[in-house]
């Protein structure tokens, strides 16, 4: 069965339309990859991609706070029918917020500036979902690590 690795979690409650703390949670969450050597540099980058734009989303298209929890689990016991099925240790990273809307994976257009961050989600995690809780939703990514 899979288990949380000792202090593995990185949890943060972002206040409403604080963009700086974008930063502050990439460089929390490579922090936390370093200190337990997940995965390859590549990987990490990754990570830090999706995790800002999750948290990007939350802020801009709610116009609410949000709670940012990054968590690394070894190996995997499966938790859905879309869960990465690998026994890698992985990394699940949930942002919730406070709105109903789901977001939109959307092709931009042209040369617009908006409109990809869903869209890389899904193409480079190697699984992401969205799952109401109460007054609101959490979309949620996994990444299996590599070993170092």
């Amino acid at each position: 069965m899979a288990g949380q690795r000792g202090d593995s979690v990185l949890n943060k409650r972002l206040r409403r339309a604080d963009l700086a703390a974008v930063a502050e949670v990439r460089e929390s969450l490579r922090e936390l990859l370093r200190q337990q050597s997940w995965g390859k540099e590549e990987q990490a980058d990754v990570a830090e991609l999706l995790i800002s734009e999750l948290v990007t989303n939350a802020l801009v298209h709610t116009g609410r706070g949000a709670q940012v929890t990054a968590t690394l689990v070894a190996g995997h016991a499966p938790d859905g029918p879309t869960a990465v099925d690998r026994d890698e240790d992985r990394l699940r990273v949930e942002v919730r917020d406070f709105a109903d809307r789901r977001p939109v994976v959307r092709r931009p257009d042209g040369e617009g500036t908006g409109g990809r961050g869903m869209m890389l989600v899904q193409a480079l995690a190697d699984t992401w979902g969205v799952r109401p809780v109460g007054a609101g939703k959490i979309v949620w990514f996994e990444l299996a690590g590599e070993p170092v």
